[in-house]
């Protein structure tokens, strides 16, 4: 029998006062991330937890202070918590006097994850028979340009690791969407860079390998999406609406069954940030023109001038009503090919009903 409890928070994007940018646009309070994290500890703390995990994007974009900060702060659990590394985590190959270089990241977590470690990617039993496998989907071209995809290198190492642990219950946590959780996702140009380049090839080695449980984050998006048994488990932001974070609980019986339980919370305030989550909805809400306007635009919609234009002011709160997960949206009132499309980024089954398990979900898992 195997039991235990953990919790997931993801995309932290911590920044101290002295680093926030406030000169880029944003739909997320990075300059809130800070109370916003210390609140989900207060809760956090008082569980008997067995781990946290946390996907990526521990920082606003990789600044040293702010590593620094969370090393430190991660240090005081008193629970073990294991980290990976986001694409706002690593910005460049090489270190410079504002983000840490690609290969320094290790070096602020050795306490969670990376103890004797000098890759960005691990394996850990963390509990008996219980095995962690920390992928690091970040990579850099030749160019400098920042990739989400796995490397040759970490596959291979991934199939040793696999096979070694073949009689352990695996968790596998990673920071890019491994399983889509958005129409299209991996074609859409809007979607894809939020997508694992080489997901398919990844997917094959978990499946033939028995894994069924996937940790991301990245998409900012409360969602749960599955593939030939595969869940693929996506936390959203604390930092973003509706500030999410989750608490899981495992079990086993005797006769194997295996269940996931899983239930999700949200920040509501944080000193001098009251009614926090309708502050963040109207955030996304001022910046989400543009944002709609292109999604109406590109494939496979394809509007133009004043038609896409208004709905795009219409939808202001429709990314933020996506990223809290399990809406039902009915946009009767829209062109047919217009609603077809925007229902189907809500919480709905293949056959178009109603599947609401992206926040709090009981998940039979396979023997």
């Amino acid at each position: 029998m195997i039991n235990f409890r953990f919790a997931i928070a993801s995309d932290l994007h911590i920044a101290l006062p002295h680093t926030v940018n406030f000169n880029k646009p944003r739909f997320h309070l990075v300059e809130a991330s800070i109370p916003i994290f210390e609140s989900v500890l207060n809760h956090l703390e008082k569980l008997d937890l067995d781990f946290l995990l946390l996907p990526g994007d521990l920082t606003q974009d990789g600044e040293p202070d702010n590593h620094k900060w969370l090393q430190k702060r991660l240090e005081t659990f008193p629970f073990p918590v294991y980290v990976i590394p986001g694409n706002h985590d690593v910005l460049t190959p090489l270190p410079s006097k504002k983000n840490i270089g690609f290969h320094e990241f290790p070096q602020y977590y050795r306490k969670a994850g990376y103890e004797n470690c000098e890759k960005l990617y691990y394996s850990r039993e963390i509990l008996p028979n219980v095995q962690l496998i920390a992928l690091n989907s970040n990579q850099f071209d030749a160019k400098g340009k920042q990739l989400g995809c796995l490397d040759t290198e970490q596959l291979e190492w991934l199939d040793r690791v696999l096979l070694e642990a073949q009689n352990k219950f695996i968790l596998v946590m990673i920071h890019h969407n491994v399983i889509e959780h958005l129409p299209d996702q991996s074609q859409h140009p809007m979607g894809k860079r939020y997508m694992l380049d080489n997901a398919p090839i990844l997917l094959e080695k978990l499946r033939k390998a028995g894994v069924q449980l996937i940790f991301s984050g990245h998409l900012h998006v409360q969602d749960i999406a599955e593939q030939a048994g595969i869940y693929d488990i996506v936390t959203g932001s604390t930092v973003g609406y509706p500030h999410p974070y989750r608490l899981l609980q495992f079990s086993q019986c005797d006769r194997g069954t295996k269940q996931l339980k899983i239930e999700s919370f949200q920040i509501e305030n944080v000193p001098n940030w009251q009614n926090l989550p309708q502050i963040s909805r109207e955030r996304i809400g001022e910046h989400s023109y543009p944002f709609m306007h292109r999604l109406l635009t590109l494939p496979p919609l394809n509007l133009a001038g004043e038609e896409a234009e208004n709905l795009a002011r219409d939808l202001r709160y429709f990314w933020a009503d996506v990223s809290a997960g399990d809406r039902q949206f009915n946009f009767s009132d829209y062109p047919e090919s217009v609603r077809t499309y925007l229902e189907s980024f809500g919480a709905i089954d293949r056959d178009r009903k109603p599947l609401p398990i992206d926040n709090n979900a009981l998940l039979v898992l396979q023997n």
